[in-house]
């Protein structure tokens, strides 16, 4: 099989190309460099640094492409706020591009997206279902839930498959730890790391699904291939609801408070509580977490680079 990742230099997307590397798949990567880091992706994957809205760039590298992931947008709910048109242009303008030139190479079968929990908002009913009408309370997801929409419509009309899997909090090793909202994961154990005690916004009661990134590969590479999934949207999550004060503990941090909530990058847009029902995953993908949240933060601890450092060290004394 014959692939294409768009983001495929970021976090998911390189876990997700290196994986089909290995498994002796041709593997092309597009990525802007925004955030992504092509030094994470092996040698032998083919490289090129673009913009996803670049169509004429998209038309050649889609030539002879069974499966595309489309990983590429802008990811930070705190930004998306601030520039929400930037988030637009390329979220679903990136989206658009890609789809318009997906039907005029006219050799790619499948499109696969990485959508977002967060098209959910706030829910009465946990944990939440693909069924439940969506709620996007940030700029971030209404352009998931936008770039969800065209992906449906335009697949349909140009007939070639598409599904997109609802990722929650995916983390594990290697995922960047930007200056400004980073992910609550390595934001803690930076935290940690460097002062021995984790921040929390608001009570700390406020919950989300942590999947580790091993199981998200595993259900992106199934979705290029199982049968009778096209159309669908599919949750991808570890299944289980943790809150962040049990994060913290978790991690070993001593926690210390603060009032706004909305000052923290996995709380921001008002969502307090977010789980995944996994059904759809289990019957459509034969998807099954495999990493507990303990597993997946012991693993960090030693496998990524920032954290095993600081283990060896408190090792030594």
């Amino acid at each position: 099989m014959r692939v294409l990742i768009t983001g495929g230099a970021g976090f998911l997307g390189s876990h997700l190309a290196n994986h089909l590397h290995k498994s002796d798949q041709y593997v092309r990567v597009l990525d802007d460099l925004s955030s992504g880091d092509p030094t994470h992706l092996q040698p032998g994957i083919n490289f090129t640094r673009g913009d996803v809205r670049d169509v004429p760039k998209l038309w050649s590298l889609l030539h002879g492409i069974d499966v595309v992931y489309h990983l590429a947008a802008r990811v930070s709910v705190p930004a998306s706020i601030l520039y929400p048109r930037e988030y637009n242009d390329v979220n679903v303008g990136g989206t658009v591009a890609l789809l318009e030139a997906c039907r005029d190479v006219g050799t790619v079968q499948r499109v696969i997206l990485a959508g977002s929990a967060t098209v959910y908002g706030d829910q009465t009913n946990q944990p939440v279902k693909e069924s439940m009408t969506p709620n996007p309370a940030v700029p971030y997801a209404v352009s998931k839930l936008a770039a969800e929409q065209y992906l449906f419509n335009i697949g349909r009309l140009s007939g070639f498959e598409t599904v997109s899997l609802r990722i929650f909090n995916a983390y594990g090793p290697g995922q960047s730890l930007p200056p400004a909202h980073p992910p609550v994961i390595p934001q803690f154990m930076r935290q940690i790391a460097g002062k021995g005690s984790v921040v929390i916004f608001g009570d700390g009661s406020q919950t989300r699904d942590f999947v580790f990134v091993d199981d998200v590969i595993k259900a992106l590479t199934t979705a290029a291939q199982a049968p009778g999934i096209n159309g669908e949207i599919i949750n991808i999550g570890s299944g289980v609801e943790t809150s962040l004060t049990d994060l913290a503990t978790l991690i070993g941090g001593v926690v210390k408070q603060k009032p706004n909530i909305l000052s923290n990058p996995e709380s921001s847009g008002g969502t307090q509580r977010l789980v995944a029902d996994l059904t759809k995953a289990r019957h459509l993908l034969h998807y099954r977490p495999g990493t507990s949240l303990q597993q997946g933060l012991q693993r960090l601890f030693t496998e990524d680079p920032l954290f095993s450092a600081r283990q060896q060290a408190e090792s030594a004394h």
